[in-house]
């Protein structure tokens, strides 16, 4: 008796610790990347269905995207376990740390995957097609920052498929407006996260890691102005081939002229803490475009 106590605590402690290690590889406490890849996700899913998505093809996506991202993060830090150690940000995170073992990451991204890929069984085939695109993209990411200065060109390509996918699941297609919008996803993502690099220039630096903030060095905000132009400009593309309304315009025009608050208030205050905000902030900017458009075609 005296000994089956102490075991059993030992045990459920152990089984505790581990299930909070995966829930940081995954990220469960932080969903601001769930957010982003599913905003524009949600944007082309509610433009195809003329405002008004099936409930079967909402939950399919909004449970895939969340299961596609956390997959990312699992193989992010799978590839970065060596870099991470030396970043002050990523340091804790548990490959880095050792709280959990790369087998045991393998074992979740795969898991992980899988359970996403079973959901796309429910679409139509080309979407079933596209969605092994999706996959490539999350898995070539992370090792990009080793030879290029634009891994986060590669993210938002990763990060905007979805809404390539999500025309395909309702239209049987893919043409121009959710090219449009994939394009569009690319500019803003490139603009986030290199808000988000920002915070680890320095690290970067020492290890030898690239970044598009790295890249633009003292022109990055003028830079991240420009991305964000370049996303509100798409944007307005893909609502006018598709004859969207008014209100449409209107959230874009919000979107963009906030977005270019965010970079103000960064320039303004260069530190992690600012930056942190500023990339968090577009989790929430993304939110209120969907609004616009929902309610530009149901109004």
């Amino acid at each position: 008796m005296s000994m089956a106590g102490p075991f059993k605590m030992t045990t459920s402690g152990a089984l505790s610790m581990k299930i909070g290690a995966v829930s940081d590889l995954i990220r469960l406490p932080k969903q601001q990347g769930t957010l982003l890849v599913l905003w524009p996700t949600l944007w082309s899913l509610f433009i195809a269905s003329n405002g008004r998505p099936s409930a079967k093809l909402l939950a399919i996506f909004v449970l895939g995207t969340f299961l596609m991202r956390s997959a990312g993060c699992a193989v992010n830090d799978i590839a970065d376990r060596d870099f991470d150690k030396f970043v002050e940000r990523t340091k804790a995170r548990p490959l880095a740390s050792g709280r959990l073992k790369v087998k045991e990451a393998v074992f979740v991204f795969l898991t992980l995957s899988i359970l996403a890929f079973t959901l796309v069984l429910f679409l139509n085939p080309l979407t079933i097609a596209l969605s092994v695109v999706g996959i490539m993209l999350a898995s070539v990411y992370p090792f990009v920052k080793r030879f290029s200065h634009f891994p986060q060109t590669v993210l938002g390509m990763a990060f905007g498929w979805g809404a390539v996918m999500a025309w395909s699941a309702v239209k049987g297609d893919v043409g121009l407006v959710p090219a449009l919008i994939f394009l569009s996803n690319v500019c803003w993502s490139m603009a986030y996260d290199t808000i988000y690099a920002l915070m680890d220039k320095d690290d970067d630096i020492k290890i030898g890691v690239k970044s598009t903030a790295l890249f633009f060095g003292d022109r990055v905000y003028l830079a991240l102005a420009l991305m964000y132009a370049g996303f509100a400009a798409l944007m307005i593309l893909a609502g006018y081939f598709e004859g969207l309304g008014p209100v449409y315009y209107i959230g874009v025009l919000i979107g963009f002229i906030a977005f270019l608050k965010v970079v103000s208030s960064v320039k303004k205050s260069p530190t992690r803490e600012a930056a942190y905000r500023g990339f968090t902030a577009n989790a929430v900017l993304g939110g209120v475009i969907l609004v616009f458009i929902i309610l530009d075609m149901n109004l």
